[in-house]
């Protein structure tokens, strides 16, 4: 179950949080809007709206226009159900037979990638009396889940022919929409829309098509259908350095914390876990109380830049689970003092772009590694 008791009421509580600028999330929706015409928009929140919080950020998106909301999980979605959500949910995420109770007890779409787990899906809602809401997986490539291209086609069948089952959409992943290089994602998109012929070939209604990501959004205008599917964009941050940039996307997170403590090291002495950084001279040298146990990765660990006073500073020694230490050489601090870890301030600015790259991953894995033991608060 995903908590809220680390959002908005807990920042007084510590000093570590995450600042989610709403403003800047609305202009990137209006982005997304404005570059997909008609089609629906379904807001990618799994894991934790991308470390925005996913209960308010769900509201939030849905507040600025958003359509429906994807999920990775089915805990995910019961969590915005209890929140009193009741807009349309696809859990994307492979199904095991046992969850589908669930999933008709809190009116969530299923993603179907089998005739098995179709099987399952109809068996459980005839017992139930009720009709389950399904998404088809078609897998064009990305070889993770869905069925076969060449397959396609018999599970539609199956669908169309249960009596428990209503097929509200076919989808698909692009596995590298974000890529400079265009041509596998040109052969996934033709192959989804080869296997969507099924539809008019039979005479049957087209369910909602969408296969379009926020690197096909940005780059592959003829991928988007009946709806898209942003995730990364909406929180201002782009799927990649290659990607085309038709428009201008705002960061919309900020993650900060304050000086706890404040010493002066003399030269030649080590400091932190195994002494992995020495003061070359005399140095004063700040304590925060952020560590990998939030998510402020350890391979940080003298790397990293933090800003104080509109300053880049480096981390200094290994960061450690709840805490870590900057060398800020000969220049002032005080207890209390903010620093920003990810996002702007004074003129300078650190992106989870940069962090990404000193780690050698990818943003998502800094946005998403910031846990729900940090506070959100929304501006």
């Amino acid at each position: 179950m995903i908590h809220t008791v680390l959002e908005d009421d807990s920042i007084i509580l510590r000093p570590t949080s995450v600042e989610v600028d709403l403003k800047a999330m609305e202009h990137n929706v209006r982005q997304v809007r404005s570059r997909s015409g008609s089609a629906r928009i379904m807001a990618i929140v799994k894991a934790n709206a991308y470390g925005h919080g996913l209960l308010r950020t769900s509201q939030e998106l849905l507040r600025m226009g958003v359509d429906e909301l994807g999920v990775a999980f089915l805990e995910e979605g019961i969590a915005l159900r209890k929140a009193g959500i009741n807009e349309p949910i696809l859990v994307l995420g492979g199904m095991i037979g046992n969850q589908v109770t669930h999933y008709l007890e809190y009116d969530l779409q299923i993603t179907a990638s089998s005739l098995f787990k179709l099987q399952q899906i109809e068996e459980v809602a005839a017992a139930a009396g009720k009709k389950a809401k399904i998404h088809i997986k078609v897998d064009t490539g990305m070889r993770r889940i869905g069925i076969r291209e060449e397959n396609a086609a018999k599970l539609f069948d199956a669908a169309l022919a249960s009596e428990h089952v209503e097929l509200a959409g076919v989808f698909s992943h692009l596995a590298s929409s974000h890529a400079k290089d265009k041509d596998f994602t040109h052969r996934q998109l033709e192959r989804f829309l080869n296997v969507l012929e099924f539809f008019p070939r039979h005479g049957v209604p087209m369910p909602v098509r969408h296969i379009a990501n926020s690197g096909a959004v940005l780059q592959h205008p003829e991928s988007i259908l009946d709806m898209v599917r942003p995730g990364i964009m909406l929180y201002g941050v782009y799927p990649s350095p290659e990607v085309e940039r038709p428009m201008e996307l705002l960061p919309t997170f900020t993650f900060k914390t304050r000086v706890v403590f404040f010493k002066v090291v003399e030269q030649g002495n080590p400091i932190g876990y195994d002494g992995t950084w020495t003061a070359p001279k005399e140095s004063r040298v700040i304590t925060l109380p952020v560590g990998y146990g939030d998510g402020y990765m350890r391979a940080l660990s003298n790397k990293a830049d933090v800003l104080l006073g509109g300053k880049r500073h480096p981390v200094a020694g290994s960061i450690s689970m709840d805490q870590c230490m900057v060398n800020i050489g000969w220049d002032s601090a005080y207890v209390d003092d903010e620093v920003v870890l990810i996002g702007g301030q004074g003129e300078e600015t650190i992106t989870c772009e940069e962090l990404a790259a000193l780690c050698g991953t990818i943003p998502y894995e800094i946005l998403t590694n910031i846990n729900t033991r940090v506070p959100r608060r929304y501006v």
